[in-house]
């Protein structure tokens, strides 16, 4: 059954489409690419922070697409970041960030729409 549902999956045109986007993001599918790799500076001078569960990616695959764009991690809620990207079940950084009120709040799509369409 596990076999026929992979099989199913790979054979289903959007989701070759959907891996081919997050690969182009800068997610890491396989062991030993390349992962320093910059691939824009579109993110240049931005700070991020990932909260919740994530669905599109994990925290270390959303990590290294900023960085292979040009911005920056930080660990902690302040006022020196830019973007909170929240997945479900957001907690007390969700809360912190909007009581700052400078910090955009992102989901996960909207961040991938910031690192914009590849061509």
């Amino acid at each position: 059954k596990i076999a026929d549902s992979i099989i199913a999956f790979f054979q289903n045109p959007e989701n070759i489409l959907m891996i081919e986007r997050l690969k182009s993001y800068g997610v890491q599918l396989e062991k030993g690419e390349n992962t320093n790799e910059v691939l824009s500076n579109v993110l240049e001078n931005k700070t991020f922070l990932f909260t919740g569960k994530l669905l599109l990616f994990t925290r270390d695959d959303a990590e290294a697409m900023v960085e292979k764009h040009g911005g920056k991690n930080i660990s902690a809620v302040s006022k020196n970041l830019n973007y909170l990207v929240v997945g479900e079940k957001a907690g007390s950084k969700l809360k912190k960030a909007q009581d700052i009120g400078t910090i955009e709040i992102l989901d996960e799509q909207q961040f991938l729409d910031l690192l914009g369409t590849p061509s």
